[in-house]
């Protein structure tokens, strides 16, 4: 069953890194997974919390770098060292036929830690926030969707590994969150 999983997963990577090349994907994903891009989101998010939940707000950002820090070592340092998937330019099948619009890295594949880290992070806004996430909801997985199709796109990870980082990371961001929710109400306009 692992064989065909695996046979499944390279077919559908192939899929999405190869026949759905276009010039737009290739200029612009990249971009998308590169933290830096992302930096006016996360200052604008610091704002927001610190303007609206003023009592909360310190709390809620250590909960919240709390959560990243937990979705990046559970996936880098224990996941991936434990499985020991190799990346698609390093598997002996994609190898042959990937794009690489990012220099290949050589660490291991599974889970993928941008999966798991922005799903969690999305996951720790929703529930943290649940006055205004009904409202973004899509907003905040999208964009946790989005990095993480471009991990695939640019050919840095197999759909697998994205989606076993994106359930991580919803599961650390949901324990996080019920911590937070539990010890400080969650977050209210004040």
């Amino acid at each position: 069953m692992l064989k065909s999983v695996l046979q499944l997963d390279r077919s559908l990577f192939y899929y999405i890194n190869n026949r759905w090349s276009n010039d737009v994907f290739d200029a612009f994903m990249p971009f998308i997974r590169n933290q830096y891009f992302w930096v006016p989101l996360y200052l604008f998010l610091l704002a927001f919390v610190f303007t609206n939940f003023r009592t909360k707000a310190l709390w809620w950002v250590l909960f919240f770098l709390a959560t990243f820090a937990l979705t990046d070592l559970i996936s880098a340092s224990v996941i991936k060292t434990l499985v020991e998937r190799p990346r698609p330019c390093a598997d002996p099948i994609a190898s042959e036929t990937v794009r690489m619009l990012i220099p290949c890295s050589y660490s291991y594949s599974f889970v993928s830690s941008h999966a798991t880290n922005h799903f969690g992070m999305a996951m720790f806004m929703f529930m943290s926030m649940k006055q205004f996430s009904k409202r973004w909801i899509w907003l905040v997985f999208g964009w946790a969707l989005i990095i993480s199709f471009a991990q695939i796109y640019v050919g840095a990870h197999f759909p697998v590994d994205v989606l076993g980082g994106s359930l991580l990371g919803m599961l650390i961001g949901h324990r996080t969150a019920i911590v937070f929710n539990k010890q400080f109400g969650g977050l209210q306009v004040n």
